[in-house]
């Protein structure tokens, strides 16, 4: 128990270290602040061997040992300025997150840019958790970049630290950073199906006519607005005196329903809010209109991707609020 204590207060410390020195953003320019650096497995075996090879050079006076050793730990330092260099002045700039339901594959886009007209190798990228990829920006300044991850519960998801590595050109050193790009996902409820829904609240009636533009049954007028198609205007009012007058015309609606808090009395928020999210997907196959109304939200009746989008949202981020986390 102790020691997992210490380690938590550890990690605890070195996360605060980090968020210092690189705190959250949406761009992130790699530059000396940014970059860790250390010898990799590789590196550590070809120091051990260079002394054993200085230990030999001193033990028989060698010259041609002493060269050899030299022109070796030269190399080692060359390697460390060009393993730097690969990740020095790129950019990251978050794109966008696809939302998800629990359990399910998010997609995050990222793009890579180049600040300087320099290739760059190799460069290997993941989340925790996540896909990896490995990219090279060779002969192009930029490259985007998408990896998945599974996702957790309703609300925003966060895919933590995004680690950004390589070890060009030898292997013999292992330069990194963590960066957060301030990206999200939202995560919906997961859908739970439910008993067909009684008692639906509805808005208009069966069969009841409703302003279309672009139908072919007339419905009335109403006055001229900017941006009405000419085949709209009432030209023989307008030849009489009348003003400038449209067309409307209509088409025949099915009923819209509303979604109710209050239809799953009894139950738990969060089940409450996956029967919501069932019905509100279900009504959007039908091409039925629908509305929602939870404590303190109002989405009115209507359909369509942005309508299933916003309804969605709403159910996501039920009592989260906005902030993201």
């Amino acid at each position: 128990m102790q020691k997992q204590s210490i380690r938590q207060r550890l990690r605890t410390r070195f996360r605060a270290w980090i968020n210092r020195r690189i705190p959250p953003a949406r761009v992130v320019t790699l530059d000396q602040k940014r970059i860790f650096i250390f010898p990799s497995r590789v590196g550590f075996f070809f120091g051990f061997c260079l002394l054993i090879m200085l230990m030999a050079a001193i033990n028989y006076q060698n010259n041609m040992s002493y060269a050899l050793t030299f022109l070796l730990a030269t190399l080692f330092v060359i390697a460390t300025l060009h393993t730097f260099a690969n990740l020095s002045g790129l950019t990251i700039r978050a794109l966008r997150a696809q939302s998800a339901f629990p359990g399910q594959q998010s997609k995050f886009d990222v793009l890579i840019e180049r600040g300087k007209q320099r290739d760059h190798f190799a460069l290997y990228m993941t989340w925790p958790d996540s896909t990896d990829a490995l990219v090279s920006l060779v002969g192009e300044d930029r490259v985007q970049v998408q990896l998945h991850t599974a996702v957790g519960k309703r609300g925003w998801y966060s895919p933590g630290r995004l680690l950004l590595e390589s070890t060009y050109p030898l292997g013999l050193l292992r330069c990194w950073t963590w960066i957060d790009l301030d990206l999200y996902a939202l995560v919906y409820p997961q859908p739970q199906a439910s008993a067909q829904l009684s008692g639906l609240a509805t808005d208009k009636p069966d069969g009841a006519a409703v302003p279309v533009t672009g139908s072919d049954d007339f419905y009335g007028f109403r006055d001229y607005r900017r941006g009405d198609s000419l085949r709209q205007i009432h030209w023989k009012g307008l030849a009489k005196g009348q003003g400038m007058q449209s067309k409307q015309y209509a088409a025949y609606a099915d009923r819209s329903v509303w979604l109710e808090w209050d239809m799953f009395a009894g139950l738990g928020v969060e089940q409450r809010l996956s029967h919501l999210c069932y019905w509100a997907l279900e009504f959007e196959g039908r091409n039925e209109e629908y509305g929602l109304r939870l404590p303190g939200v109002v989405v009115e009746p209507g359909m369509g991707d942005k309508h299933r989008d916003r309804v969605l949202k709403e159910l996501a981020l039920y009592g989260k609020g906005d902030k993201r986390q």
